[in-house]
């Protein structure tokens, strides 16, 4: 119901779109052909306002600050629901200037990305995710505490185990090193930390594949 312009890749399970969002909301379509898995908005023209992002995770009306160290907040006013054609916003998103927003949608693709979740059990031998392929890139966020940061590992930075240097991107520190963290593993990744950070609670987290090409050279469905 909202007329937007929409760049979509559904092969590679991403798609940015220009939606004009209004005080009514309404539905967004996003060209996936795939439930998101993960969306991120941002009002264009409006500085005070936030990076707004929903993960399956956090159920439907479930959202979290990408500016922000906040925990998961709740509200039918931003996000309420999804499905293989459109996303359902609100009037929450809307401010004084323009309605432009940019949107970035991701849905899961085997074998090349992965987005969910884990209970972290504070100890250096920490939980295993398992994603089905090896991260390259790896975004995590505990959900029920404001008082932690989003964290970014990758394998450019960290080539071997244990993954150490990492980025908080609600900041503008340098990047933190010199503590272990994770190891990235063929088919995911392992918490070697007891941080509160990264596992302890309740952790979101969005995984794209350092190699994510089938054996017939495509992207894998």
């Amino acid at each position: 119901s909202i007329n937007s312009v929409v760049k979509a890749n559904p092969t590679a399970g991403f798609s940015i779109i220009n939606a004009p969002i209004t005080s009514s909301g309404g539905s967004i379509a996003h060209g996936l052909n795939a439930s998101p898995s993960m969306i991120i908005v941002k009002n264009r023209d409006t500085s005070s306002t936030n990076w707004v992002v929903w993960h399956e995770a956090l159920g439907t009306n479930g959202y979290l600050l990408l500016n922000s160290s906040a925990a998961k907040a709740t509200s039918s006013n931003l996000f309420d629901g999804t499905s293989s054609s459109t996303f359902t916003v609100g009037s929450g998103f809307t401010s004084s200037g323009t309605n432009d927003h940019i949107c970035y949608c991701f849905a899961p693709v085997a074998n090349y990305s992965k987005f969910g979740s884990y209970t972290g059990n504070s100890s250096s031998d920490g939980t295993f995710v398992y994603t089905g392929f090896k991260p390259a890139w790896i975004l995590l966020k505990r959900t029920d505490s404001g008082i932690r940061t989003w964290e970014i590992h990758d394998t450019a930075r960290s080539p071997g185990n244990v993954s150490e240097n990492n980025l908080i991107p609600n900041v503008s520190n340098a990047e933190s090193s010199g503590s272990a963290r994770l190891d990235i593993l063929s088919n995911g990744f392992k918490l070697r930390t007891s941080s509160n950070g990264i596992n302890n609670g309740n952790i979101i987290y969005a995984a794209f594949a350092e190699n994510p090409f089938s054996s017939n050279g495509g992207l894998a469905r």
